[in-house]
């Protein structure tokens, strides 16, 4: 992780402004802006300062329904030492040429430019990440590294690279803000500002989602397996193979999943299998053959078959009707 001054101990006041698209989640507003204004009651003293903008200075719409005020446009960012972008989904929609067009443009202008969840793809597509480590929401981690391979993509909760900081989404982007009030202030004022949420700070190197191996609400032996389903959906694995994973006999990781999950470990894969269609049917525009191998359905008529089975439409109509 490459040190940038904005993450080194000074008693000034550090002004930040935070561009939210719409789509965007409230939770991961909150992730950014609160951490910091917990900061300031604790020292009591304003030590960040922060505006809200959109593109256009109109209230940005949230996934929760709620509009979020803003300040101003873009432009109304500049004087800021930071520029954090928050956005969520229907980044066709939302990052608009205009918009990448006065990101390129202003971003010189600031210390340190950062992204949060799928943020990193806006700054992507404005050629703000070329040659540096990033980091993206997880669903979107391989499509990023994909698209953009100038751009070495980590699979970490946060990074900092730079001038440049991505957060995978509104847990990290606590953690990353953490760490920038502990750099800035010190330990235990991040300590104290994160026992108000209740939460602990996690480095930025660590994944962003937890293996179900770690689950202590699950049987060891099952948790593992529900990892290796997790990391493998494209495998094609029978549940025998699965249980001679952990030492089991098929008929006994069958019983220890209906205890565990309430339900098979080929339902319970199938289920995973079936998300991530859909969500790779709502948020991508990948092919459904590419979908279906990427999820590890024999092709596309198979997929479909279980999509409608599930779901009650076909991954066709689904995409036309989210159009």
């Amino acid at each position: 992780m490459s040190q940038n001054a904005v993450f080194t101990a000074d008693p000034r006041p550090l002004s930040i402004a935070v561009l939210v698209l719409a789509h965007a989640s409230i939770l991961e507003v909150a992730s950014v802006l609160d951490p910091l204004r917990a900061a300031n009651r604790h020292l009591g003293r304003e030590a960040f300062r922060w505006r809200v903008v959109t593109p256009d200075g109109q209230p940005a719409p949230l996934t929760c329904g709620i509009s979020l005020p803003a300040s101003g446009p873009l432009a109304s960012a500049d004087g800021a030492e930071v520029l954090i972008v928050i956005a969520g989904y229907r980044l066709n929609e939302v990052a608009t040429r205009p918009l990448i067009r006065d990101l390129r443009q202003i971003a010189p202008r600031f210390a340190l430019v950062g992204g949060v969840d799928s943020a990193p793809w806006v700054l992507a597509r404005a050629g703000l990440l070329s040659g540096f480590k990033a980091t993206v929401h997880w669903e979107d981690l391989e499509d990023l590294a994909t698209a953009h391979p100038q751009i070495e993509v980590l699979p970490d909760r946060y990074v900092i690279d730079r001038n440049r900081m991505t957060a995978g989404g509104a847990a990290p982007a606590q953690d990353l803000m953490l760490h920038l009030i502990r750099t800035r202030h010190g330990a235990p004022l991040a300590r104290q500002v994160a026992q108000s949420f209740i939460a602990t700070a996690r480095p930025g190197s660590d994944p962003q989602v937890a293996p179900r191996s770690r689950d202590p609400l699950l049987d060891p032996r099952v948790a593992r397996v529900v990892a290796r389903m997790e990391a493998n959906l494209e495998a094609v694995e029978t549940v025998a193979d699965l249980a001679a994973q952990v030492g089991l006999s098929p008929r006994r990781l069958e019983s220890l999943f209906q205890q565990s999950l309430g339900t098979s470990p080929g339902a319970y894969r199938l289920s995973l299998r079936l998300a991530a269609a859909h969500r790779m049917l709502t948020d991508t525009s990948h092919p459904l053959a590419e979908i279906a191998l990427r999820t590890g359905f024999s092709g596309a008529p198979a997929l479909a078959r279980a999509f409608r089975a599930k779901h009650g439409v076909t991954p066709s109509s689904l995409r036309v009707s989210r159009a």
